[in-house]
């Protein structure tokens, strides 16, 4: 539990301290935001706000994480690595599409493809490597079955469990960019669903397999360390979502954004709760739904569902105001997690 505190409190600190600057280092460069000349008029005037805030998570996180085991004198494990590596590597790719963006003064970087090479490369190398690297029980990070509240059916083979990972790690950095659109949005998301995984790390740590085999004990190699690697991210967006509130002094940009979606993937696959996050940040499955909506229906019938998707955008020009969606969506992330959170201890229930 020490861990998780120090780790939460360091990342806070470094990314409040941090972050301001980060922004002052990136308006003396010009490293501000470009914005879509058809997205909502409201926000040209955020065009120039410093971006590519999200190194400053990632960094905050890592050097949290570390300082949790120093403090501790705790080894790192094989997990809680991964889900980092999973982290900087996807933040990487973000980094650099956020750069050609602000080089090239436009509001698209990374042409789709190379984009979606760069994922794929970093979640394959996790794919492959979390299915091995066994501690002294014979217990890998995890195995080659899809899982909810743990691992379930037969499994799907390291071939199709690469395909299933990647398809998780693609969809949810994804999903997070898209959320990423107003002001806080995408940090108070996450930052819920990481907050659950603090608490799932902790009970799973608590009911191993390891101390009191049982019919619900988890077979999950690292728990501590993955709940630690939550609370190290949580802290770091939590300092950072004090200068990102609206109105935002700094956007997280891609490089933050798809950083955070590759952590609740790993955070997921580490925990076997893969098919549990699509509950757990159904917020972000829903603005992602709605892209896919607008998408299907237009190439289908040269119509549109909504008035501009993803769906925040949509209730912006309906009218509503920045904050009062941005609050609004807070609160059904926070519906997600809790509901998602209620699933995850139902099995521990007294049965009737």
């Amino acid at each position: 539990m020490t861990n998780i505190i120090i780790a939460g409190a360091v990342g806070l600190v470094l990314s409040m301290l941090g972050t301001p600057l980060a922004i002052r280092l990136f308006s003396r460069r010009g490293y501000g935001q470009e914005i879509r000349e058809e997205g909502p008029s409201g926000h040209q005037g955020k065009r120039g706000t410093p971006t590519m805030g999200g190194t400053v998570i990632v960094l905050a996180a890592l050097f949290a994480y570390g300082a949790s085991h120093l403090a501790t004198f705790a080894a790192p494990t094989v997990s809680g690595m991964l889900v980092l590596f999973l982290m900087t590597g996807l933040g990487a790719v973000g980094f650099l599409d956020d750069f050609i963006k602000i080089y090239k003064q436009r509001s698209l970087g990374l042409r789709s493809g190379a984009k979606a090479l760069g994922q794929l490369i970093v979640g394959a190398v996790f794919a492959v490597l979390v299915t091995q690297q066994p501690n002294v029980y014979g217990i890998t990070p995890a195995e080659t079955r899809v899982s909810f509240l743990r691992d379930i059916g037969p499994s799907i083979g390291i071939v199709g469990f690469t395909i299933w990972v990647l398809i998780m790690i693609v969809g949810f950095s994804n999903a997070v960019n898209l959320t990423d659109g107003l002001d806080g949005l995408a940090s108070g998301a996450t930052g819920v669903v990481l907050a659950a995984y603090v608490l799932i790390g902790n009970w799973q740590l608590r009911n191993n397999c390891i101390d009191q085999l049982g019919p619900n004990c988890y077979w999950v190699r690292d728990p501590l360390d993955l709940a630690v690697v939550a609370a190290a991210v949580l802290g770091a967006l939590i300092g950072f979502l004090w200068w990102n509130a609206p109105p935002a002094r700094i956007f997280m940009g891609d490089t933050g954004s798809l950083a955070l979606g590759g952590v609740l993937a790993g955070l997921a696959i580490a925990t076997r709760t893969q098919l549990l996050l699509i509950i757990l940040a159904g917020l972000c499955v829903i603005i992602t739904l709605s892209v896919i909506i607008q998408v299907g229906f237009f190439k289908m019938t040269g119509k549109r569902v909504f008035r501009m998707a993803p769906l925040q955008h949509h209730f912006e020009l309906k009218g509503w105001a920045e904050t009062t969606i941005v609050v609004r969506f807070w609160l059904i992330a926070m519906l997600c997690a809790a509901l998602g959170l209620g699933l995850f201890y139902v099995e521990w229930m007294p049965k009737p």
